[in-house]
């Protein structure tokens, strides 16, 4: 039986079900109205699948802009597919969800930011628990916009 009720987790699986629906709407649907989204993630994650060049330019995170062009939008449980325009070269991506780490509607002034804390609890934990069998803790939050806001 769990010692306590891991609140972090359960808000992380939250909205990333969130994050989810609206991805799976804009898919079947399009983007509706001045909606728009600003995603940051993180390159080294494992199921993170990108282009070698923009790897290298992107090491360890990339921003993504979803608005006026993008093709073959594929939400999974897992993730999302999408081929997005860098400079008129198309080029798919294919993002975890648990490899995301902000998503923003600058729209309508919405975000969610996601902390990976991975070693944060190692002091607690009992040397009988079995660090595999507990899922990641990585909460999320709130994030401001104002650093998106127009000036």
């Amino acid at each position: 039986m769990a010692k306590s009720i891991d609140y972090g987790n359960l808000m992380h699986q939250a909205m990333r079900g969130l994050i989810r629906k609206v991805l799976e709407d804009v898919a079947r649907d399009g983007l509706p109205g001045a909606h728009h989204f600003f995603i940051t993630f993180d390159t080294t994650q494992p199921g993170v699948h990108i282009a070698d060049w923009l790897r290298q330019r992107y090491p360890g995170e990339m921003t993504i802009v979803i608005q006026s062009w993008f093709r073959d939008l594929e939400v999974t449980e897992e993730g999302m597919s999408i081929t997005l325009n860098f400079g008129d070269n198309p080029e798919p991506l294919v993002i975890p969800f648990d490899a995301m780490k902000t998503f923003v509607d600058p729209s309508v002034e919405f975000g969610l930011r996601f902390e990976m804390h991975e070693d944060e609890d190692d002091e607690d934990e009992d040397e009988d628990d079995d660090p595999e069998d507990d899922p990641p803790h990585t909460p999320a939050e709130v994030v401001s916009l104002d650093k998106f806001r127009k000036h």
